[in-house]
């Protein structure tokens, strides 16, 4: 009887489950399709316009979880009038979260791309995660944009995750434009979140606008540049807004006159200082009256200061109250750069002919695998081949898409600066170039060598963050270990920063990922999409080594293999390196070794004792903080680089023995905010996690902590803080630093994993 109500049960929960996706993909159909709908105005896609590279903005929105950036994205395509209504993220129906972990959870978890047009410009944006267990997301999509809008929670300015991808964006250069956002919330504070970014972020903020209105009173904003009042109705969705000459209206709030007054004098005198061009017309031709300076030239050095990272525009609104964002969507066009505006050294060697980097693959039944190309150079076309230059092979791209969400349109061909979907490249990973012939790299080499004496022309890749949490994943039954398999190498295809490792010892597969929740959606995916239900082990924290002392050590090897006889002797020291901290691993050669080496047997050298730092010797977790010094190498004739390498990496094992380890744990930077009759509680649950905290200070009515904890220590912390504070708090981590355990600890974990094993 149990077991048929069970049954039964189940039966109504799918039942329930695809009535409301069937829900959800109506929603978004009629949404999108308007074309079946009489008296629509939606645009096509097939409609967006194709316009000269100048006119091109590659963009992503970034910014801490929760700050509105799908939101703004939303809102976005509505006003640019490619859906019919917008969606909301707590009802899981807006374009780009359309995974169903998105629409469960009103988080982003994967960056999705979308392509519009705004008056004349064709935008090709990318929504990016915000939660630091997705920071690889972001990490490509900058990798191949050209500029960022920055979103801000107005009530909290800089948050954790804003630090991470802002300093993401720095590493690429990519110039930003900042949007406070949420202007509408009683605590929106716009000098406390100007100040931040200049705090926080070392960043100049320039403010374009001032708002009007505070809290719900908030209406729009005064462009500072023009001296216009912007002002939205909420009659129609914020279609529409009023604009008109500040001051015009007797009306007018005398102090808001005062302040426009003020700042618009602050912006000029800012952008002088920073902009020698601007100095030189303001002093020229407008020194009696710096008020009398034309819009135009003032948006003009704006635009250079932006392009140049001197300066980032800040801009104000809310997204959720559709007053803003039609200003942001002119301040993407005017101040962010066109591709052509970027710097990229090697593609000028290809000239004219294709070159392109995919950044992204993602696997549709159906189609296959789907890769995201950024076009540098030349133009991509549908049913032809182009050669990997990683992979140094060929493959067929049978169709081209432009990218939607998840809804794309077929094109013919796409030209340089765009991004591109493409179908059909089963080998192609991403982080590889792709160019149109293997003679046409051939020739851009042969350029560069010719230019400047070298010849690579293989783009710079993604940097792939390294794993901080493993554990162990087993399928249901044996006859379901090749599904899981498979399953797995889809998603590492999809997500480089998933890794999947089979244990030497045991056998078993071990998923490593960048936090719980990372694995936590894995594990969810492989049931959703793949229908396995797997089981996860207990989730471990990765652990990094390092050594104590000096030490050196010798080895010989000696071997016969067929008719051929390999012997070589590796002489080297290792030793601790200045700064363990973000991975220094370094090989150096005596004078005496280096001159006796060609280049692969010291390449093969390099890469055996580099083998040696993937296994510490306390937990076999890879070394960092190593320095090693290669005193002699002697290598007898007909020794292969194989021999020499495996010689190498064995001496350095013995070096690495007798100099003594050292754990490292993830050490993680933590932002709490919570109210003020529950800080002690939190304080002191976070001394028992081993944190110190390094500073408290007041946000509006609620208190900021900022602490370092151990990862290890964080696990389960979020249902541990919702107890202590009711639910009236909120926190985030960032990877800090790895820092070595004291004694008392590091035994305790070693004897701890030996139990184990």
């Amino acid at each position: 009887m149990r077991a048929s109500l069970s049954i039964e049960r189940m039966i109504w929960e799918k039942c329930f489950l695809a009535l409301r996706c069937r829900r959800w993909n109506a929603s978004r159909f009629l949404k999108r399709n308007s074309s079946f709908l009489p008296g629509d105005d939606v645009k096509s896609l097939r409609s967006v316009v194709s316009p000269d590279v100048c006119k091109i903005r590659n963009i992503g929105i970034m910014a801490h979880i929760d700050a509105g950036k799908t939101t703004t994205t939303e809102r976005m395509l509505y006003y640019a009038g490619y859906i019919r209504a917008f969606g909301d993220v707590d009802d899981g129906d807006t374009v780009t979260d359309f995974m169903a972990q998105e629409r469960e959870r009103g988080i982003t978890i994967q960056s999705a791309a979308v392509t519009f047009d705004w008056k004349g410009h064709r935008i090709n944006l990318i929504d990016t995660p915000g939660h630091v267990d997705f920071t690889l997301e972001v990490e490509r999509a900058l990798r191949v944009l050209d500029g960022a809008v920055a979103v801000f929670d107005a009530s909290a300015g800089v948050e954790a995750q804003t630090v991470t991808v802002w300093r993401q964006a720095a590493k690429h250069h990519i110039p930003c434009v900042c949007f406070l956002n949420k202007m509408d919330k009683p605590a929106a504070d716009l000098t406390f979140s100007l100040e931040s970014i200049r705090q926080k972020l070392k960043a100049n903020p320039v403010l374009l606008q001032l708002p009007v209105g505070r809290g719900r009173n908030f209406s729009g904003v005064v462009d500072l540049l023009t001296n216009q009042r912007l002002t939205w109705k909420p009659a129609d969705d914020g279609r529409t807004f009023e604009t008109a000459p500040l001051g015009e209206s007797r009306r007018e709030d005398s102090s808001l006159l005062r302040e426009v007054r003020q700042a618009r004098t602050a912006l000029i005198e800012q952008v002088a200082d920073l902009d020698d061009e601007f100095a030189e017309v303001l002093l020229t031709d407008f020194s009696d009256n710096f008020d009398a300076v034309p819009h135009v030239k003032l948006r003009e050095a704006v635009r250079r200061l932006t392009l140049a990272r001197k300066g980032v525009p800040v801009l104000c609104g809310s997204s959720l109250r559709n007053k803003g964002v039609q200003p942001l969507l002119d301040a993407i066009t005017a101040f962010l750069p066109a591709p052509d505006e970027r710097p990229h050294d090697l593609v000028r060697w290809y000239k004219d002919d294709l070159c392109a980097l995919a950044f992204k693959v993602l696997h549709d039944k159906q189609r296959g695998p789907l890769v995201f190309l950024r076009i540098y150079s030349g133009t991509l076309r549908a049913q032809t081949a182009v050669h990997n230059i990683n992979r140094n092979g060929t493959e067929r791209m049978s169709r081209l898409l432009v990218p939607f969400a998840d809804q794309h349109v077929e094109v013919p061909s796409m030209t340089a600066g765009n991004i591109a979907l493409t179908v059909g490249l089963k080998q192609t990973v991403t982080g590889d170039t792709v160019v149109s012939s293997k003679a046409s790299a051939a020739a851009a080499a042969a350029r560069r060598a010719q230019a400047d004496g070298r010849s690579g022309v293989v783009l710079s890749g993604v940097e792939v963050p390294d794993p901080v949490f493993f554990c162990t994943i087993e399928p249901p039954t044996m006859a379901k270990q090749a599904d899981l398999e498979n399953a797995l190498n889809n998603l590492q295809r999809e997500d480089p920063s998933l890794k999947v490792q089979i244990d030497p010892d045991s056998g078993q597969t071990v998923l490593c990922g960048m936090g719980e929740l990372h694995i936590e959606i894995i594990h969810d995916r492989i049931r959703r999409e793949y229908g396995i239900e797997t089981h996860l082990g207990p989730l471990q924290v990765a652990y990094r080594e390092t050594i104590l002392h000096r030490a050196s050590a010798g080895d010989t090897l000696d071997r016969t293999v067929g008719e051929r006889r390999h012997v070589v002797t590796v002489e080297l020291a290792v030793g601790p390196a200045d700064d363990h901290a973000d991975g220094f691993r370094r090989v150096t050669f005596a004078e005496e070794a280096a001159g006796t080496l060609s280049d692969d047997m010291r390449q093969a050298v390099e890469n055996g004792v580099h083998s040696s730092y993937l296994q510490g010797p306390l937990l076999g977790s890879p070394l960092q903080g190593v320095s090693t010094l290669v005193q002699r190498v002697n290598i007898e004739s007909g020794t292969s680089p194989a021999m020499v390498s495996a010689c190498a990496s064995r001496c350095a094992l013995k070096a690495l023995r007798l100099a003594g380890g050292q754990v490292l744990e993830p050490v993680m930077s933590m932002e709490v905010t919570v109210e003020e009759q529950h800080l002690g509680a939190v304080l002191g649950d976070l001394a028992q996690r081993r944190g110190t905290v390094r500073d408290i200070h007041s946000r509006q009515d609620d208190k900021v902590l900022l602490a370092s904890v151990p990862l290890a220590e964080t696990r389960g912390y979020s249902t541990v803080l919702r107890t202590l504070t009711s639910g009236k708090a909120t926190f985030s981590l960032e990877l800090d630093t790895y820092e070595a355990m004291n004694a008392q600890d590091q035994n305790a974990l070693l004897k701890r994993m030996a139990g184990l094993l």
